[in-house]
């Protein structure tokens, strides 16, 4: 099905196309083979960085590629109806690369960005921890000074790209219980006593790496600290504010691929004399698709355009993961059921979409957290 794309130039124009031939001629074809062998595309992230998709949201001083934010959530979606594994990946990575962007010092910023943003690096995020993932204050994860340095102990869980990431952002505790004790750590990937827990076995996107990241003893100087001792749980909820349209915009691009697989079987498979899709009872369930996508779409566009024209997001961007996920599980499921017996089996990649399609209502804050988000925001308005 043809997407129908609001754009503000025709630079845009060309940039959604340019990622469009990418998802088409480089990511489908070779994405089912690369989930069921685990593998970690990262000759394609290479790619990606070389088109320059690796740090599209960000300024053209930092070696970004200041497009609007509109735009690069649209870039993330067709590279999730691709392949949900990079898609997801380059909003990680996106993500990682935000606090050096929004709290980093002058040098900081001139001495990491270029790789960062320029597609050399590829970058982790680590807040989350065996004990504590919706309750991200609670963190346990110690750095202490040590004259210059910082010594970090603590063990980092569900951590995507972990062992494969050239540097991991670190979110741990510097000082008091509570958020305002946590600080924010660029942490390189050859650091001594930086370790790695063995892959999570996943239900989907196993070619997208998901361990723990263990550290012992590691030592950062402190010109790595990103922003000020106790700014650092600031830090992560404004990225995650930002991560949770990326996650909508994935979703939507996940949801539309498992659509588009849906109306073409419609088409194609007959029973009783016609197209399966000339029944009301699939052609309801194509209706529903095609109408939650587009739902979906419109609400993490209107909190990008709030985020780009400087109005508070957060809470819009809550809704647009909440709605945006909920509705790929169900358009992942649905799909299956068009297709039926076909629809259960590895011969057609809807079974794939359908495993993938959960892991998004959990990470960046689960769908409950995002409720707990919106409820609080209509309660105090």
């Amino acid at each position: 099905m043809r997407v129908v794309r609001e754009l503000p130039d025709q630079e845009s124009a060309d940039l959604l196309a340019l990622t469009v031939d990418l998802a088409t001629r480089e990511l489908a074809p070779v994405a089912a083979a690369a989930e069921a062998t685990a593998e970690f595309p990262r000759e394609l992230v290479r790619l990606l960085g070389k088109s320059g998709l690796l740090g599209l949201p960000y300024p053209e001083s930092f070696g970004g590629g200041e497009v609007p934010i509109d735009v690069y959530l649209q870039v993330l979606e067709e590279l999730s109806r691709g392949w949900l594994s990079v898609g997801l990946g380059v909003s990680v990575h996106t993500l990682s690369c935000f606090p050096v962007v929004s709290a980093g010092t002058a040098d900081q910023q001139a001495a990491l960005l270029p790789e960062m943003l320029g597609g050399d690096l590829l970058g982790a995020y680590c807040l989350s921890e065996p004990h504590c993932g919706s309750d991200a204050a609670a963190l346990t994860t110690v750095a202490r000074r040590d004259g210059g340095d910082y010594l970090i102990d603590g063990v980092k869980s569900w951590i995507t790209h972990a062992g494969e990431a050239d540097y991991y952002m670190v979110m741990a505790r510097t000082g008091e219980p509570g958020p305002k004790g946590i600080s924010c750590l660029r942490v390189p990937a050859d650091a001594t006593g930086l370790s790695f827990g063995p892959p999570e076995r996943k239900m989907g996107m196993r070619s997208s790496p998901t361990a723990q990241v263990i550290l012992e003893g590691v030592r950062v100087p402190v010109d790595q600290r990103i922003g000020a001792e106790g700014e650092g749980f600031a830090i992560a909820m404004a990225a995650l504010d930002t991560g949770r349209l990326g996650i909508a915009a994935c979703a939507v691009g996940l949801a539309q691929a498992a659509m588009d697989v849906a109306v073409d079987y419609s088409r194609e498979r007959e029973a009783f004399g016609q197209p399966i899709g000339d029944f009301q009872g699939v052609g309801f369930l194509l209706a529903d698709m095609a109408t939650g996508i587009a739902a979906a779409r419109a609400l993490y566009l209107s909190a990008a355009r709030a985020k780009q024209a400087g109005r508070p997001f957060g809470t819009e961007a809550a809704m647009a993961k909440l709605f945006a996920t909920d509705m790929c599980m169900r358009v992942t499921t649905d799909a299956v059921q068009v297709l039926g017996g076909a629809g259960y089996v590895e011969d057609y990649p809807v079974e794939r979409y359908m495993r993938e399609a959960k892991v998004l209502q959990i990470v960046e804050g689960t769908n409950q957290i995002q409720r707990l988000v919106i409820s609080r925001a209509i309660s105090k308005a």
